[in-house]
């Protein structure tokens, strides 16, 4: 195995633990890491399929642990959910073009790292209080149809706003994210599906595959189960604003 792909996959390994550790699935992080990686190269669809496909099997191993700790609250999930599936199914089947991809998925990486920021900074004795339907609807809808275009499962966008706006505690905030990514990233490989774009590479994903799961695994487990997540973030803010970067820089 060439040094620079077992660096990818401890890199993307370690993101699972991260990621998984506040319920997210990583895509954001994932595609940080391939920004990084020989593979920034390929094609968005190439990039976007391959977060999408993590995202399925951390999202599923993060949901499952803080399911079990009984962080789940249905009522504050379905919502988010049953509007974002069609708008991800949307952006799942739009195609566009390399230059504009970078630009969205730089804007995407900033907007993941200032969320971890502001998340680090609040209080996490916070109660639960019900959903604003009116306010909950059009936000699942457009964090789904955004998170169909980049390729991510969206949980970087909707953490924030749970918390924000008080309808969460930071774990049951973690629980709804874990299934809402899952949702997403399968409407939105649904979506690939549908217009003719699927290209994952089996050769390498099986080899992301078996790295996620252990990530995921240590991840969700210590984060259902233990500490918050403070140091974590402030290390994934430096490395999303540092792919960020990378990717504004390529634009020029």
């Amino acid at each position: 195995m060439e040094l620079w792909f077992a660096l990818t996959l401890l890199a993307i390994g370690f993101v699972a633990i991260l990621y998984s550790s506040v319920g997210h699935g990583g895509a954001s992080g994932y595609l940080a890491v391939l920004s990084l990686s020989s593979f920034a190269g390929n094609d968005s669809a190439w990039l976007k399929q391959h977060a999408w496909t993590l995202n399925l099997v951390v999202a599923s191993i993060a949901f499952y642990h803080y399911w079990r700790s009984g962080h789940h609250i249905p009522k504050l999930t379905f919502p988010f959910i049953v509007a974002s599936i069609p708008f991800a199914l949307v952006g799942g089947y739009l195609s566009i073009s390399g230059g504009i991809y970078d630009l969205l998925l730089s804007i995407a990486l900033i907007w993941a790292a200032y969320r971890l920021l502001i998340v680090n900074n609040m209080e996490e004795k916070r109660e639960n209080i019900d959903v604003d339907m009116k306010v909950a609807l059009p936000v699942g809808g457009s964090i789904g149809f955004f998170s169909g275009v980049i390729g991510v499962g969206g949980g970087i966008f909707l953490s924030p706003i749970l918390l924000l706006k008080g309808w969460a505690t930071p774990k049951s905030a973690a629980a709804t994210a874990a299934l809402f990514i899952w949702v997403n990233s399968a409407a939105g490989l649904a979506g690939a599906a549908l217009s003719g774009q699927i290209i994952l590479e089996f050769e390498v994903l099986i080899w992301f595959v078996g790295v996620v799961v252990v990530g995921g695994f240590i991840g969700s487990h210590y984060g259902a189960f233990f500490a918050s997540q403070t140091k974590i973030r402030k290390i994934l803010i430096v490395v999303l604003f540092f792919a960020a970067a990378k990717r504004i820089i390529g634009l020029f």
